[in-house]
């Protein structure tokens, strides 16, 4: 069985999911390669399209189930500080300074 982590949900606070550990590293690491300190925000389409060099084949082949795994980091990262949501629509992702 795989190993598993807990995940937090900015919209949901205090509410955690378990997810694949080894998935969500892989995508956390895709996430902040992709949107690095000091750029400027992207949509979660934009980033989407700058994650695939970074995505590992061996856990998003082609990019499968890519999306679900972004959205999941994203609002985990975002409940944990570490990306910053703009308050005006579209949902636009930066890292704040310092992280």
């Amino acid at each position: 069985m795989a190993e598993k982590i807990e995940v937090e949900n900015v919209n949901h606070p205090g509410r955690v999911e378990r997810v694949d550990a080894a998935k969500y590293a892989a995508m956390h690491r895709a996430v902040l390669a992709a949107l690095p300190p000091g750029a400027g925000p992207l949509t979660v389409a934009e980033l989407r399209t700058a994650l695939d060099p970074h995505l590992s084949q061996d856990h998003f082949p082609g990019g499968a189930t890519a999306g679900w795994w972004l959205k999941c980091v994203h609002l985990d990262l975002e409940a944990k500080g570490v990306l910053q949501r703009e308050a005006r629509p579209p949902v636009r992702l930066s890292r704040p300074p310092g992280r």
